[in-house]
């Protein structure tokens, strides 16, 4: 499958904004219940209903606890505004027992309440700029921290299931 070829910038609004507007419900779109991840164990539903839990996370609808000190989570912080790409060995510590049971009957289900998922989360970013909610890792995140977090997490699963290849 040819993939699209994406610029990466944490620090660029625009495109993130164009990010979570087109090329990632874009993406949703083509992955299929027989694509396989370049790392890691997760089927491609349970990447879909990883990214719905995150975006549940952002917008408080799902809380949470971080699960490190305020002053390390606090230091943690500045990997949102590094333009770097989450790392492929990052591991949630939410989730170190592993990947909780699936919520959908099947893909396509999952990838409908994901991207009504995304939907709610740009309108409630914009609508409600000041919210803050807690981060597993980086502690109480604003919704501009969010948006950042929510960027390279998705672009990072999106290259995990090669729907996307970064560029620069």
């Amino acid at each position: 499958m040819n993939q699209p070829i994406i610029r990466f910038d944490v620090n660029d609004i625009k495109l993130r904004n164009d990010f979570f507007n087109s090329v990632l419900p874009e993406a949703i779109t083509r992955l299929e219940d027989t694509m396989n991840p370049m790392w890691g164990q997760m089927t491609a539903q349970q990447m879909i209903e990883h990214l719905l839990w995150a975006f549940e996370i952002a917008t408080g609808k799902v809380p949470v606890v971080c699960a490190y000190p305020e002053a390390v989570s606090e230091r943690f912080k500045t990997f949102l505004y590094n333009n770097q790409p989450t790392p492929i060995e990052f591991k949630n510590p939410l989730l170190n027992n592993g990947l909780p049971a699936l919520r959908f009957q099947n893909l396509d289900e999952a990838k409908e309440y994901l991207n009504g998922e995304i939907n709610f989360f740009l309108e409630y970013s914009h609508n409600k700029p000041d919210a803050k909610y807690i981060h597993p890792v980086f502690g109480l995140l604003n919704m501009d921290n969010w948006h950042r977090s929510s960027y390279k997490h998705s672009f990072h699963h999106l290259i995990q299931f090669s729907l996307i290849s970064q560029r620069g």
